[in-house]
């Protein structure tokens, strides 16, 4: 067989045809694969944020101790001759020794005000050991814990000692005293910093650590032995938070250079500008520079702190480029403590990178504690002399002719770089040298926007460039921007907030105290700023109030509910979808916000979200209903009329197309359940005594009558591949999914329903428990019995209960409930299940023999008065109301109302402390919470409390935090799929040239034309009876569905690829199914007969299969009458539908077809419409009535005429046009059929006929314009299944009389199958499913013999 592989090598034929098929396959659009049904649905990780200073310090006090002794040389220093003089910028030899000493300190002390003016300084000049002491006892005595600097300028005393000493006087300067560093380390305590000027500084520095560590180990030896000697001393401070800066290593002597000062270190420290320049000036380089003097430098005009003057410039990109060495070179924590924890701290390390620069040229190597790497050949030191030199270059013409000065080129030449970094790099590379220097650009008006720009596209990048940011200081400015009144910051600043506030969200606080929220308040309301950016604000917003108290006041004042009550019908659906996130946010447990939310009718205003086209938006109004009604205050009459009128309105979304909307819809619906507990106590334990009386009719009690395969011959049944879901899809072994060896159990041994569906709590739980489940969920209400009380609900007449209307919401809602867990997706169904069962726990826990059923408690809050499981949330799903088939009818017995006088016993049930219900202690207890209901006074004493919590604390979706992953995650990005070179792309490609190679190859055969068709191919045995078969349009895949599960076989290499459980309760069977997106990545729907459908992917290739989605596609599948049109029809299409298992829901089950062009999925089976869903918006578009009291047999589309051809199981074929009403838009009904229709066909083309197929073997040709059929042909009697070949005009009929007819378009039998191909020709199955390739010749057809057989055309032809 020449297939895929081949034809990938083949040369490309007609390549102009090629590319057209190609081009068809890019317009297709794809059905479920946006982010909600690709990812799980929760919030990204939070990374741990270490950019907020745990504790930021202040240096209050400053000593500036000088031992200068001026005019006397200590003996251990030879001096040079000349030599360096000048202190502090003053030569001491110029007057008098006291005078320059004091003038030196008082310079000293002005050159440590610039960069902390605010701190105490204290001068010591020449002290004493004493003078020392008191000093810095003093100091630290007032710092408290904050931070104290001792500066030491040791140039008059001899050099620091091994022994850890360094030298002051006596009182009369006859002797120098040794004063120890362990002495001064205590006097001086913790937090310090410690500056060295002297030779051989780091001497002291390797002391100061040795004493240090003798420090820690006796506060380890007092804090282990109290009675040792060193406890009783008042204990030493730990030295932990201790930083010293020494002028040089411990071999090493000052420079006496000069030209130099003599304290070069501390100049670097205080005066960096200055002795920056003066340094230059002494390279050789300085040549280069025409007219630069020594003097001229001084002249430089300007402040230090004004960033416009050549100084302050200069000042400014000093600073820009030390603090980027050290971002760049510096571990980040090390980075954080020393350049970001303390202002004094931070400008000393950055002049000391200078230091390290300047002193290492003239041999000098300073030391610091905690020690940096090496810094001084940073490339950012050029960039330094460069802008040096651009500022001295105008000196000369500035100060002699007064020509005005040019700024720097410095920071726009960083931007570009940060620019060029940011649009020609890869994905996985080091951070940007420049961002340092972006945030000191965010100072400068000239480049703000510039720079806020770039910073935006930076944290676009995701929440580790947010982190990085954070982690270089950006928070403070631009949460200082917030108060720029600039509109054309305003789209960048809510931009980059929405990204800090996406990847940290505890910025919520700074924000409200800084009074930033009003920023966003007035983008929002502002109705000319884009979409895109009011929902950047709206998301802010949304942070803001999320869960912090404080925040939704001030929101709440600043109007923020009537703002966005204005912005729900925005057409930017990210816009509406965050909008009520907001106000769900805002209202949740405040209740000023509520009322405030009542006032506007905000309820009123979110139910239009509720049918919103986006299924993101309908989850915001819901979770936003849900914490509306959710509040905990105390209620009042009008608030609960609010609350039902909520209630009702959520119920409505029972049959979503969406399982996110659906899962929002218990959390919502349990809030609610949580605030009237008592209320639903007293339904749930009426739903359990109704469900206990009651057996119900159940579609299992037919279901093994009709089945003519023994169940017990069934082979053994291979192990089924566990799902790996990330919806945690219960594998097949869960006491939902009753293991597929269970169900083959023949029910009708034990008595039919009573089997499986439990008659009393003890069993049902005890039954759940026993065949365990992944969680371990030991639930009171097993799904069994929910699942009963869910049809016991629609069916009973429930007339054992007095109807008190106003009450009758706590039932609908109940039995919504019950719906949902009996939802195809498993998460909601669990979420659903635990919220019955809390309540249930409670109810049968309350329940003690104090007869809470007596007719007088009961008045209080009685559910509904009967209809169909609840008419009021069917019309609200749309679909027509049912006539009630009242149960007596069905089971001819009328149920009996359960004994009033009976007590409702509790069920022999514990749950266990892990286990799903927890115990009164384990939570703390809350407000009463019968707070109006049953046996108020003595259920209160013993009540289980806390159990509200459980249910609200349990239950949440991620929603609202992944949503918000949106916006930590890159949005300008061209996303993967865009991008031409990425490989989800080639792969595409690639699918999409196979495509077009599958339709060209197989059409050349087709139009051949196929004489024979029984070249069988391919024969298995299947795990199950096959019920459906489907071709993959483009590879060699065949799906083969049973009963609840699905097998893949790639029929080219004849193996099994795949066997997955699908997940439908028992009693239900699969009736239909599609692949969609088949052109690309497949997913393969399947429908089964109670009207669920659910969406696979990941089948078929060695991953987990995972369900995409699942919903409700049906929701009153009902037991329907045949049609019947004359006696032996009749009995006929009896005879053929017991033969194929229909009988079981005495239907065609459910019915499905696929229109890939448009992205719907018309639905219908044994109902009384086609509903159509849109997949793109998960919601169901339209219903059309058939008009016919008969199932639907068979549906079949044509998107070009906008046409749905339905055969039915009366016997006739109708027409429908779906652009017209509902009233007129059946456009023609064909009744020349006698039974059932097995098959009706629509061919595609513009002038395509339809075909159809009876029971009865006539096969008939329509014209959809003509009302009579255009030509009939004659098969075979007895019909169990047919399909029709799109491409090849070709029809297939497999009959209960176990052969295949193969027929061409003119009637003409081509081949006829009886016998297996094989050594012993083995006579063919029951015909129990048939279907063709939609492109090659080939026949796939499923018996009730487990065998699954292929067939095709010639060999020669292929």
């Amino acid at each position: 067989m020449k297939m895929d592989s081949d034809l990938l090598h083949s040369p490309a034929v007609g390549l102009a045809e090629e590319e057209e098929a190609d081009m068809n396959d890019w317009k297709l659009p794809l059905a479920f694969m946006k982010k909600r049904h690709s990812e799980k649905i929760e919030g990204s990780k939070a990374l741990a944020q270490s950019w907020r200073m745990k504790d930021r310090m202040k240096t209050v006090s400053v000593a500036l101790v000088l031992c200068l002794n001026v005019g006397v040389d200590p003996p251990d220093v030879v001096k040079t001759s000349p030599c360096a003089r000048l202190e502090c910028w003053i030569d001491p030899l110029s007057m008098s020794p006291q005078k320059a000493l004091e003038t030196i300190g008082a310079n000293l002390q002005k050159q440590y005000e610039n960069w902390q003016p605010r701190a105490r300084y204290k001068q010591s000049l020449d002290p004493t050991v004493d003078e020392v002491k008191k000093l810095c006892t003093s100091l630290r005595r007032n710092a408290k814990e904050e931070r104290v600097l001792f500066h030491y300028n040791g140039h008059g005393v001899p050099r620091p000692t091994v022994n850890g000493e360094i030298w002051v006087f006596n009182k009369n300067y006859t002797q120098y005293i040794p004063l120890s560093i362990y002495d001064l380390q205590t006097w001086m305590g913790s937090p310090s910093i410690f500056v060295y000027d002297c030779s051989n500084a780091g001497i002291i520095v390797k002391s100061f650590k040795q004493f240090a560590l003798q420090r820690e180990q006796e506060l380890e030896v007092a804090a282990i032995n109290p009675s040792h000697p060193l406890a009783q001393m008042p204990l030493p401070p730990s030295m932990k938070n201790c930083i010293q800066l020494a002028a040089c290593e411990a071999s090493e002597l000052l420079p006496m250079n000069p030209d130099l000062p003599a304290d070069l270190f501390t100049s670097c420290l205080t005066t960096p500008i200055k002795i920056a320049l003066r340094w230059f000036c002494m390279q050789k380089s300085a040549k280069l520079v025409p007219g630069v003097t020594l003097d001229l430098i001084e002249k430089i005009p300007g402040r230090l702190n004004d960033r416009r003057t050549p100084l302050g410039e200069l000042n400014w990109i000093f600073t820009a480029i030390t603090d980027t060495i050290a971002w760049n070179v510096l571990p980040r924590d090390l980075f954080q403590k020393l350049f970001r924890q303390d202002l004094l701290v931070a400008s000393l390390f950055r002049n000391f990178l200078l230091a390290e620069r300047i002193m290492r040229s003239y041999n000098c190597t300073p030391v610091s504690s905690p020690r940096l790497p090496p810094t001084y050949m940073h490339a950012m030191w050029q960039a330094w002399d460069l802008a040096v030199d651009i500022c001295l270059s105008q000196l000369p013409t500035i100060i002699e002719e007064g020509t005005a000065f040019r700024h720097s080129p410095f920071f726009a030449e960083q931007l570009t770089a940060f620019q060029v970094w940011l649009t020609m790099g890869v994905e996985n590379r080091n951070p940007p040298e420049q961002l340092p220097i972006v945030l000191q650009v965010l100072l400068s008006q000239v480049h703000r926007l510039r720079a806020l720009d770039l910073l935006g596209r930076f944290l676009d990048l995701g929440p580790w460039a947010v982190s990085l940011a954070l982690s270089v200081g950006i928070f403070p400015y631009v949460l200082k921007l917030l108060q720029s009144s600039a509109r054309e910051l305003r789209p960048l600043l809510v931009f980059i907030w929405a990204k800090i506030l996406a990847v940290d969200s505890s910025c919520q606080a700074d924000l409200v105290k800084d009074n930033g929220h009003k920023y966003f308040l007035s983008v929002l309301a502002d109705n000319y700023m884009p979409a895109e950016h009011r929902t950047m604000a709206v998301f802010i917003l949304a942070v803001i109030v999320n869960s912090y108290n404080t925040g939704q006041e001030a929101c709440l004042q600043g109007n923020l509910i009537a703002n966005c009550l204005e912005q729900l019908s925005d057409p930017h659906p990210l816009l509406r979808q965050w909008v009520a996130i907001c106000l769900g946010r805002i209202w949740q447990n405040f209740d000023p916000a509520r009322w405030c939310g009542v006032r506007d009718s905000a309820h009123e205003k979110l139910y239009t979200l509720l049918s919103d086209p986006i299924p993101e938006v309908r989850c915001a109004a819901v979770f936003a209903l849900g914490t509306f009604v959710g509040n905990s205050a105390e209620r009042t009459d009008h608030s609960t009329t609010i609350d039902h009128n909520v209630a009702m309105m959520l119920a409505q979304l029972i049959n979503d197309g969406s399982p996110v909307v659906r899962k929002e819809l218990v959390v919502a619906l349990s809030h609610l359940v949580v605030q009237y507990e008592s209320n639903f106590c007293t339904v749930a334990l009426q739903f359990i005594e109704e469900e206990k009386n009651y057996t119900v009719p159940s579609p299992a009690n037919t279901a093994e009558l009709g089945n003519l395969t023994p169940v017990r011959d069934s082979p053994a049944i291979p192990r089924l591949r566990s799902v790996n879901s990330y919806t945690n899809i219960r594998t097949a072994t869960t006491a939902r999914n009753l293991n597929k060896s269970l169900q083959n159990l023949n029910l009708n041994e034990e008595g039919g329903p009573a089997a499986f569906s439990p008659g009393n709590l003890s069993t049902s739980s005890s039954a759940s428990s026993t065949l365990g489940s992944p969680d371990n969920d030991e639930y009171i209400l097993s799904f069994e019995t929910i699942d009963k009380m869910r049809r016991v609900s629609s069916y009973s007449s429930l007339n054992s209960l007095i109807g008190v209307s106003f009450n009758s919401v706590y039932t609908q809602i109940w039995r919504v409930l019950l719906h949902l867990a009996a939802d195809p997706f498993p998460e909601v169904s669990d979420l659903a299940m635990k919220v019955l069962n809390s309540i249930a726990y409670k109810a049968t826990m309350n329940a003690r023999p104090q007869r809470i059923l007596d007719s007088g408690s009961l008045t209080q809050s009685a559910p509904a008065s009967p209809t169909s499981k609840g008419t009021h949330i069917h019309q609200a799903g749309g679909s027509p109301p049912m006539p009630s088939t009242s149960s007596s009818s069905l089971t001819n017995e009328v149920p009996k109302p359960p004994a009033r006088e009976q007590p409702a016993t509790r069920p022999p049930y514990t749950p266990t402390l892990g286990g799903q219900a927890p115990h009164s202690h384990q939570f703390p207890r809350t407000r009463k919470m019968f707070d109006k209901g049953p046996e108020q006074a003595a259920e209160d004493g013993d009540e289980p409390g806390g159990h509200r919590n459980y249910i609200s604390a349990a239950l949440q979706t991620g929603l609202c935090d992944w949503s918000a992953k949106y916006f930590a995650q890159p949005v300008m990005k061209i996303p993967e799929e865009h991008d031409l070179e990425s490989q989800v792309r080639m792969e595409r490609q690639w699918r999409f040239l196979r495509n077009a190679r599958v339709r060209r190859h197989s059409r050349s055969i087709t139009q051949k034309g196929v004489s024979r068709l029984d070249d069988q191919i391919f024969i298995n045995r299947n795990p199950g009876v096959p019920s459906v078969v489907k071709f993959h349009p483009f590879n060699t895949c065949i799906a083969v569905a049973d009963k609840d599960s699905i097998c893949f076989w790639d029929w080219e290499k004849g193996e099994r690829l795949d066997y997955f459980y699908n997940g439908n309760p028992r009693y239900t069977r699969i009736t239909a199914m599609e692949y969609l997106n088949g052109h690309d990545c497949s997913l393969l729907l399947t429908a089964t007969d109670d009207g669920a459908l659910r969406i696979w992917k990941n089948f078929a290739d060695q991953k987990n299969p995972e369900m995409v989605t699942a919903w409700q596609g049906l929701s009153d599948m009902l037991p329907t009458t045949r049609g019947q049109p004359s006696t032996s029809a009749h009995s006929l299409a009896r005879r053929v539908s017991i033969y194929l298992d229909r009988s079981k829901q005495g239907g065609a089950g459910m019915v499905v077809d696929w229109e890939q062009e448009t992205g719907l999925l018309m639905t219908s089976g044994d109902v009384r419409v086609i509903r159509i869903w849109d997949t793109d918006r998960e919601m169901k578009v339209q219903d059309i009535p058939t008009g016919a009291d008969s199932c639907v047999t068979s549906l079949s589309c044509d998107s070009q005429r906008s046409l749905i051809v339905a055969g039915l199981g009366d016997g006739s074929v109708r027409v429908f046009d779906r652009r017209m009403g509902p009233n007129e838009c059946r456009v023609m009904t064909y009744r020349e059929h006698g039974a059932w229709v097995v098959k009706a066909h629509l061919q595609k083309e513009t002038d395509g006929h339809i075909i159809s197929v009876s029971v009865n073997g006539d096969v008939r040709f329509f014209e959809p314009r003509t009302p009579d059929s255009i030509n009939v042909l004659q098969t075979v009697k007895g019909l169990t299944a047919l399909d029709i070949h799109p491409q090849a005009n070709l029809f297939a009929c497999g009959s209960m009389n176990q052969f295949i007819a193969v027929y061409n378009a003119n009637g003409d039998v081509i081949s006829n199958i009886k016998y297996y191909d094989g050594f012993m020709g083995q006579r063919i199955g029951a015909i129990s499913c048939l279907a063709f390739h939609p492109h090659w010749p080939h026949l796939a057809v499923g018996s009730n013999d487990y065998y699954m057989s292929i067939y095709s055309a010639e060999k020669r032809l292929r």
